[in-house]
């Protein structure tokens, strides 16, 4: 599987396969997919899978704010995760107050949401911007089962 292939169901996509897919494809092959025409159907599947992935009762009720920027900061995409009732909803409509705020280019999100790099990582090396409570932060990637 190609991560930038047009024409890709990604919702028949194997999680554990994407998530392999990802950590081997070079760096420019990952940006080139995040900036081509595939970009929101990307983000859509993986904030879809989110919700399904979610582990109930694995942290506290919260929204998470996402922001996944392009090149440069460019082309900005804006999610909100809520978290509650035992269940995860996410949509790209921002309608509470969120208790984390993130923002990391697509690249590195991709990297995030498929275990290929790690939260800490990312913030520690500037790459992961976090706004709010920075401890709940350092939970959230444990509050989902991760493909692989």
């Amino acid at each position: 599987m190609s991560i930038e292939a047009e024409g890709v169901d990604f919702a028949a996509v194997d999680p554990a396969e994407f998530a392999q897919t990802v950590g081997q494809t070079p760096e420019a092959e990952l940006r080139e997919a995040m900036r081509g025409p595939m970009r929101g159907e990307i983000l859509a599947e993986v904030f879809r899978r989110m919700e399904q992935h979610f582990r109930p009762g694995s942290g506290p009720d919260a929204v998470i704010h996402w922001t996944i920027t392009g090149e440069d900061g460019a082309d900005e995409d804006r999610w909100e995760v809520v978290v509650g009732g035992g269940k995860c909803t996410a949509s790209t409509e921002l309608r509470s107050e969120p208790r984390v705020s993130l923002k990391l280019d697509g690249v590195d999100f991709l990297r995030l949401v498929t275990g290929n790099a790690i939260g800490p990582m990312l913030f520690m090396s500037g790459k992961l911007k976090i706004e709010g409570d920075l401890m709940f932060a350092a939970q959230i990637q444990s509050m989902f089962v991760l493909p692989g």
